[in-house]
């Protein structure tokens, strides 16, 4: 049929314009425009900035000269004494945070979404150590978990009459009594997250689970747990990202220490920085970078995927 159609009568009609003319063009030219803006900031604020450190990291520099040195850098950074055990470190502050929030802003969330006395209040209350300054909370419970005048160890030794542990002094639990304070501050956010998800599951789910009597464990196991996945995806990714980079929380309450217990691969790039080894510390940065990638891209794959499945 072309453009001016045959009518039964033998006449022509008059020429019509194909629907599909303006949507190709609206599909392969009108939404480049809307990339643009979006695509000029992650040039400028992520692009540019990511390669000039991969090209620093290579170099001795400082605010006016650079000096080529190869991967001198590197070779460096890899033979400081504390970087295996940051390494260490870090890793187990990233996966304990984590999994942790995943576990319990899932609990907190279906509390939350059920029908409870002031659901909303309790909402604000959880989600409010989200808002708060990582640096000041640091301060707050460097503050409260003193081994000597702070007031967890005082309601602790009023109670059993024992000393409390040295929280944050102590080799062996400290960066686990950091990692704890990071869940408090973080878990809010995953609640949020968990809630939405749970919100967009359609009602109709656990009107037929009740008719069918399932339990309350029942439903969540069935309903919540697998359709709230693409949530559970969310946490997961943002979480680990944000405690394989975590530094401003260590750094206030623990500084790294006692000696490098608490020290992960941020810190030790703070002390270098502190030092005046710009090109060993933005050497630091790439591997930092290195490692949060080689950890989160196949497991973001992997999430993508079962969120396919489902």
């Amino acid at each position: 049929m072309t453009a001016t159609e045959a009518i039964p009568d033998g006449t022509s009609a008059r020429p019509r314009h194909s629907a599909a003319q303006p949507t190709a063009y609206a599909r392969k030219a009108y939404p480049l425009w809307f990339h643009l803006p979006g695509g000029i900031v992650f040039l400028l604020l992520f692009l540019v900035p990511t390669v000039f450190s991969f090209y620093f990291a290579f170099t001795r520099w400082t605010l006016f000269e650079s000096y080529f040195i190869g991967f001198d850098n590197f070779v460096m950074f890899f033979s400081e004494p504390g970087l295996i055990g940051s390494l260490r470190n870090t890793l187990v502050y990233g996966f304990v945070t984590s999994g942790a929030k995943v576990v319990l802003g899932m609990l907190l969330a279906v509390v939350l979404s059920a029908p409870i006395i002031a659901r909303g209040y309790l909402r604000s209350v959880t989600f409010f150590p989200v808002l708060v300054s990582a640096v000041g909370v640091g301060l707050t419970f460097q503050v409260l978990l003193d081994p000597f005048n702070g007031l967890v160890n005082q309601v602790i030794s009023s109670i059993t009459g024992a000393d409390g542990p040295g929280w944050l002094t102590d080799p062996n639990i400290a960066l686990l009594s950091v990692a704890a304070i990071d869940i408090w501050k973080g878990v809010g956010l995953a609640t949020l997250i968990y809630i939405a998800g749970i919100a967009a599951i359609p009602n109709e789910y656990f009107e037929a689970a009740r008719v069918d009597g399932a339990s309350s464990w029942q439903s969540f196991r069935n309903i919540i747990l697998p359709l709230s996945f693409p949530a559970t995806s969310t946490v997961i990714i943002l979480s680990l990202i944000g405690g394989l980079r975590s530094f401003d929380l260590i750094w206030t309450t623990t500084g790294g220490g006692p000696g490098f217990a608490s020290d992960v691969i941020a810190s030790v790039i703070y002390k270098q920085y502190q030092a005046g080894f710009y090109g060993l510390s933005t050497a630091g940065n790439v591997i930092l970078f290195l490692v949060v990638t080689a950890i989160i891209y196949p497991l973001s794959r992997w999430l993508n995927s079962k969120e396919t499945v489902l």
